[in-house]
């Protein structure tokens, strides 16, 4: 499946990506980045639903911390999101500085504003799906 679109942003010495999919009324967006790409945790949100995040085990069997980005970020997009929104995050940069870790929330940051600006520009048209009612089911 092709991205709708994708966003960049470089800086600290690394870069940080977004591809996002539109789903129906629903969003996707996968972040990744560094020098080893991976998915370390999962992020879903709706209107209707709280933020929940599922982190993964690493190679050395701790969590992830890719939550620090993908809720972050889910929490900046969802109100443009019409349906529910899932991140799936994983950015990893061997030998990781202070700096480059303080640059981490900027960079989401400033790819937010960049999805929030697309969304906004972009909205989904979505006829709403039709259901059978109490008295109706399928032949």
């Amino acid at each position: 499946m092709q991205s709708d679109h994708d966003f960049a942003v470089s800086q600290a010495g690394y870069t940080i990506s977004a591809a996002l999919f539109r789903i129906g009324p629903d969003v996707l967006i996968v972040v990744t980045g560094g020098d080893h790409p991976h998915v370390g945790d999962v992020t879903t949100k709706s209107q209707h639903a709280p933020r929940q995040t599922v982190k993964f085990p690493s190679h050395d069997g701790r969590d992830h911390k890719d939550n620090f980005l993908s809720d972050r970020l889910a929490d900046t997009v969802s109100s443009q999101v019409g349906g529910s929104l899932t991140v799936l995050a994983g950015v990893h940069i061997d030998g990781i500085t202070q700096a480059q870790i303080k640059a981490s929330a900027e960079m989401i940051d400033r790819l937010a504003d960049q999805i929030n600006q697309w969304l906004a520009a972009h909205p989904a048209h979505i006829n709403p799906p039709t259901y059978y009612d109490q008295n109706h089911h399928p032949e």
